[in-house]
């Protein structure tokens, strides 16, 4: 087949729909911020507006809702944000850069092996700093997914979009399993609990403060990349055509990678599906061009995360409900029909 020209590139670009991604945008940002005034108001203590914003601006340490409002809820709800815009942003560069439209750092071992990597930490680094523990995560992600691209590139044919998947899955199962051998030869299944279920009520400020800074430097570097990346979804042969580094490129898009699933596991658990459902539904409304995709998959995957997060503590009050089994009653389905419609978009 005749490689597309550089007009044919071009016009591929140029399937980007600019009006289209402003108001999703501001929707997006309008709904997050809902989503975030419901999640601080409402729990087994309910709490007016007038009360979050006196708390806010006017705190009082001797008045309990305060204490309920700046040191529980309000952590918790940007530990979500930040967990759902990490996953879909990450996802999105994966999907870019492999083509594969069934990619998310949950499906490539990455989730699991920080997982598995926090249950080596619990088990002989039982009060290891929380800076720590993000390091181990970066370490575990980056272990899940050399070992998944690792078995798939000796297969026969290749790293497929399916294949790369159902060694992703194998490996996830195994890294699970063996965190979970580790837990319970130890006795720590009480501290992996939180992370195998997923939820954020674990969120403090000393966490955010130590995790914030490498967040919001993998956002900066995502946006950077984006272009390029936007490039690469178009295959390595037209991307080295342009002019790009392919090599350079999908090596610091991995790294964004590491740090953003890593980061979000030690936070919140192996949550999957975010990086999938997310830049797939960005990808529809605002199109190809990853400068606007990377963008809104930041805010939409913060407002998954956000409302998964106001359901778990709502549906079944006084107790919670773990955050990665609301957000799989979606993913699974959404994960079902992109393998039967075989990812045709990319």
């Amino acid at each position: 087949m005749e490689a597309p020209s550089l007009e044919q590139t071009k016009n591929i670009q140029n399937r980007a729909y600019p009006l289209r991604a402003v108001t999703a945008l501001v929707v997006g940002i309008i709904g997050l911020v809902i989503a975030i005034a419901l999640s601080i108001s409402f729990g087994v203590a309910d709490i007016s507006i007038e009360t979050i914003w006196q708390a806010i601006f006017h705190y009082s340490a001797a008045l309990p809702e305060h204490q309920v409002i700046f040191d529980i809820r309000i952590p918790r709800v940007i530990g979500a944000a930040l967990v759902g815009a990490s996953f879909a942003v990450a996802g999105a560069i994966m999907q870019g850069m492999t083509r594969n439209p069934l990619v998310d750092s949950g499906l490539l071992g990455l989730n699991a092996g920080a997982t598995f990597m926090l249950a080596i930490c619990f088990a002989f680094f039982p009060n290891i700093p929380y800076i720590y523990l993000i390091l181990w995560s970066f370490l575990g992600a980056g272990l899940g997914v050399a070992i998944v691209y690792g078995i798939g590139s000796l297969s026969k044919g290749g790293l497929t979009p399916m294949r790369l998947v159902l060694v992703g899955a194998a490996v996830s199962a195994l890294l699970g399993a063996l965190g979970e051998g580790i837990a319970l030869y130890f006795q720590i299944g009480q501290d992996l609990a939180f992370f195998y279920a997923g939820g954020v009520s674990a969120t403090k400020w000393s966490n955010l403060q130590v995790l914030i800074p490498w967040l919001l430097l993998a956002f900066i570097g995502a946006l950077i990349l984006s272009r390029s990346i936007t490039l690469l979804s178009l295959g390595d042969e037209i991307a080295v055509g342009l002019g790009q580094k392919v090599g350079a490129v999908k090596f610091w898009g991995l790294l964004i990678v590491l740090v953003l699933a890593g980061g979000a596991v030690s936070v919140v658990g192996a949550v999957a599906f975010v990086g999938l459902i997310v830049p797939h539904l960005t990808r529809y409304i605002v199109g190809y061009d990853y400068r606007w995709i990377i963008i809104c998959s930041i805010v939409y995957g913060a407002l998954l995360v956000v409302l998964a997060d106001f359901l778990a503590r709502i549906i079944n009050q006084p107790y919670e409900v773990p955050i990665g089994a609301l957000i799989s009653l979606i993913g699974v389905p959404f994960f079902l029909y992109l393998s039967r419609k075989g990812g045709k978009e990319l």
